[in-house]
Order: C-alpha cells, then structure tokens, then sequence
C-alpha cells in the first residue's frame, strides 16, 4: 500500500466532524455514465471544457477525442495517471468489483496521487459484546470490531494542509463526506493545480482548434 496508514485514534478533534459527516450527502460523482469506462476513468482529470465537449460527441467521435485528450499531453503525465490507474485497480476494487476506479476515493487519488497522511478512526464500540451480545442485540461475535469507519487523507500543497474526509457506509463502499474539517476548504486550488498543471494541456489553442474541427465532423 502507497498511502501510510495511521492506526488507533488519531484524528482526535477531527473524528467527531467525520463521524457526523456519515449522515450528511456524499460529494462524490455518482452519477456518471457508468457504461463508458473511459470516461468516467479520465472524468477526474478532465477540465470542465473537456467533459462537455465529450458528452456532446458521437461514439467516433469520442473514439477521436480520447486520442487527442492525451496527444495534447506530455507522455510523462499518462504515465502518472496509468501508475495511479494501476494501483486504484487493486486498492479499491472492493467497492466496486467491476470498476474500481469509479469511487469517491478513486477519484480523489486518480486526480491528486498518493496523500502525505491517511488518518484513520477506528470503531471500537462493539467490544463489550464479543462472545456475550446482550439479550435482544445483534450478535456482532463474528465481526471486526476493529473496522475502519472514517479515513481523513491529507495532502500538502502550497504551504497549506488540503484534507479530504471520507466515511464507510455497508456493506463496502467509502463516501466523501462534506465535513467542516480543517484544509477541506484548498480542496478546489489542489484539484485545479493538478488538472492544470500535472495534466496540462501543452498547446491549449491548437487542441481546441482540434476539438473545434472534431466537433464539425461530428
């Protein structure tokens, strides 16, 4: 595993905004076309131009606009989102067996790379019951009383701390949670830099003359 894992109870003053972050809506992009693998795998990296340019093309025609998306990169930055690619495939392929790239934090490490930090709070309220569950309750003998139950990833950018709060919902799915927690607010200025400028587009006027020609043949 890239990220550091961080066991115990260390978000301290962050665990309880995390926690109630569980029941508040979930940021992340749900409601991408699933049926296009590619699109929702390059959806992260793609600035905004791109993916309304994209949804307005036919089949060949976005067949065509795949190929000019990384064309109009450096060959190093493919490189960096295949690593990352490759690691998403293996790391978050619980949550979604069939396209593990199409997760909140997927998404946030196909964009961003590997955090500085995963903190994460652990749930350990089940332990009285292990092996005697009280009369009525649910047997939990069977269970990790140790699970993960909210994970706060923390990358350095620009002098500041940028976090991003995440909180498992059963059966295996991790939800970005909008949480008042410290550094969320760097969150769009981190995300920006790394579409602008670890994914830059090199000549910004001959793709768009190139999306503007694609886009007559469509």
């Amino acid at each position: 595993m890239i990220c550091r894992h961080v066991s115990g109870n260390p978000l301290a003053g962050t665990a309880g905004a995390l926690l109630a972050a569980a029941f508040l809506a979930a940021c992340g992009i749900n409601m991408l076309p699933s049926q296009d693998a590619w699109y929702t795998q390059h959806y992260p990296i793609m600035q905004d131009f791109e993916r309304s340019a994209y949804r307005t093309f036919s089949e060949a025609g976005k067949k065509e606009f795949q190929a000019l998306f990384w064309a109009a990169r450096d060959p190093e930055s493919r490189s960096i989102f295949q690593e990352r690619l490759d690691f998403v495939m293996n790391a978050f392929k619980r949550e979604n067996s069939q396209q593990p790239w199409n997760t909140d934090r997927a998404r946030v490490y196909l964009l961003n790379g590997p955090p500085a930090a995963i903190d994460v709070d652990q749930n350990t309220d089940w332990g009285i019951q292990l092996g005697q569950p009280a009369a009525g309750a649910v047997d939990r003998s069977g269970e990790d009383v140790r699970a993960d139950r909210a994970q706060l990833w923390t990358y350095s950018f620009a002098k500041q701390y940028v976090r991003y709060a995440f909180v498992f919902a059963p059966p295996n799915e991790w939800r970005m949670a909008q949480a008042a927690v410290s550094g969320s607010q760097f969150i769009g200025n981190l995300e920006n830099h790394n579409k602008t400028v670890t994914f830059a587009i090199r000549d910004p006027e001959a793709y768009n003359r190139e999306l503007e020609a694609l886009e007559k043949r469509r």
